[in-house]
């Protein structure tokens, strides 16, 4: 190891490739502007700079001076099992700056320290970021909370989910998931624009919506089906979420806007049999959801499970945030990995060989085995990422087959 101490480099971004913006010509220009373009490069050095940090107070950089694995180290600093995954994460996250190494043996990533990370200039970074965008403080804000609560989890204390989900931690998910919040609200984008080109042409529209949380994603779809004038084709608006304070502040919220809508609100939990919830089979011609399905306990059952509720030739969409390449770290998974919900799912060697985001190529595999047709992943995400590797949105859509 290099005992010499990385300088701490300047945020200076590359300038946004030119090219970009020919994928991206389909979208509104206000969608994929500079502003966002440089909120993400800043969120991506934030996370990297956080995952320095955390590592200096979890004191495990001496511990691998040598070849360890996260479950060894957990281990030997007396971190819960369940912490690995968390503790992994922030290795993988340096892995890009040179400071850690990585070698894979039978499935298990080994990390060393190659030298000592930078000084992290965590308050400087933050001072640009609200200078690109004050709006982006909610993700800051977040970033910052699970940092938190890294040291507390790791040491079992407390689980994330009673710690994030608390009631202190409620405004911050809101301010979050807000379509203020462009580097979130990019994603709901995505998904409705799909979803009313999947729809276009049908007379009369049946939807039902997963993981609404607090509406943000039902209210960019139904301002963008009023903008392509399919509002009055709206039968039946089946928003769902198992968690009942988001539901009841999402109704509330939505009703202000669209009153006049046959909207239904209920709970729902996507890892039991749908139809013993009120989930009619066969009834819908969209099912939809926005950064829902990647938690599912078991994807091909939800995906399954969506399959059933849709009519003959209707149309699974999902907006979700997109891994380019697999096992690229992305920011957010600084705040999900301490969720025992985002890592303690079923893995697939095919479709999901990792908890959390998948890649568009895995989310296409998991389409295609649950039987939908004419999958397709909007933008091009394979295309974009060679020539910018931090483009992390996207969505998918498939459509059931006929009768």
């Amino acid at each position: 190891m290099d005992p010499a101490i990385s300088n701490t480099p300047v945020f200076s971004p590359r300038p946004r490739d030119p090219r970009l913006a020919n994928w991206l010509q389909n979208y509104p220009s206000p969608l994929f502007s500079e502003r966002l373009y440089q909120s993400v490069e800043l969120m991506e050095r934030y996370s990297i700079d956080l995952a320095i940090a955390l590592l200096g107070r979890l004191d495990v950089f001496n511990e691998i001076e040598e070849w360890r694995s996260a479950r060894d180290l957990c281990h030997a600093r007396s971190f819960q099992p369940r912490f690995s995954p968390a503790l992994g994460w922030l290795f993988e996250r340096l892995i890009e700056t040179g400071c850690v190494e990585v070698r894979t043996e039978d499935n298990t990533r080994f990390y060393r320290l190659a030298h000592v990370p930078w000084q992290p200039d965590l308050a400087r970074l933050r001072e640009v970021g609200l200078e690109i965008d004050r709006a982006n403080a909610p993700t800051l804000d977040l970033l910052d909370e699970a940092a938190k609560l890294y040291p507390v989890v790791a040491r079992g204390e407390q689980s994330g989910e009673q710690l994030l989900f608390g009631s202190q931690a409620i405004p911050l998910w809101l301010n979050y998931f807000h379509n203020d919040n462009l580097t979130y609200a990019v994603n709901n984008w995505i998904g409705a624009m799909l979803a009313a080109d999947c729809l276009s042409v049908r007379p009369k529209l049946r939807i039902l919506e997963l993981g609404a949380g607090a509406g943000s994603a039902s209210e960019i779809l139904l301002r963008c089906f009023d903008q392509r004038g399919l509002l009055s084709r709206i039968e039946r608006y089946l928003i769902t979420e198992p968690n009942a304070f988001f539901r009841r502040r999402a109704q509330r919220e939505i009703l202000r806007q669209y009153r006049d809508l046959p909207l239904e609100w209920q709970g729902l939990d996507m890892n039991l049999p749908w139809d013993t919830q009120g989930v009619v089979r066969g009834e819908f011609d969209l099912v939809y959801g926005v950064n829902v399905l990647h938690v599912a306990k078991d994807l091909f059952f939800s995906m399954s499970q969506a399959d059933a509720a849709l009519a003959p030739e209707g149309w699974l969409v999902i907006g979700e945030c997109l891994r380019p390449y697999a096992k690229q770290p992305i920011y957010a998974e600084l705040i999900f990995q301490l969720l025992d919900s985002f890592t303690d799912v079923n893995t697939d060697p095919e479709i999901r060989p990792n908890a959390g985001f998948l890649t568009a190529e895995q989310w296409r595999r998991a389409f295609a085995r649950t039987g939908f047709r004419h999958v397709d992943v909007m933008p091009d995400i394979n295309r974009i990422r060679e020539i910018y590797a931090h483009f992390f949105v996207g969505a998918i859509c498939g459509q059931r087959a006929p009768k």
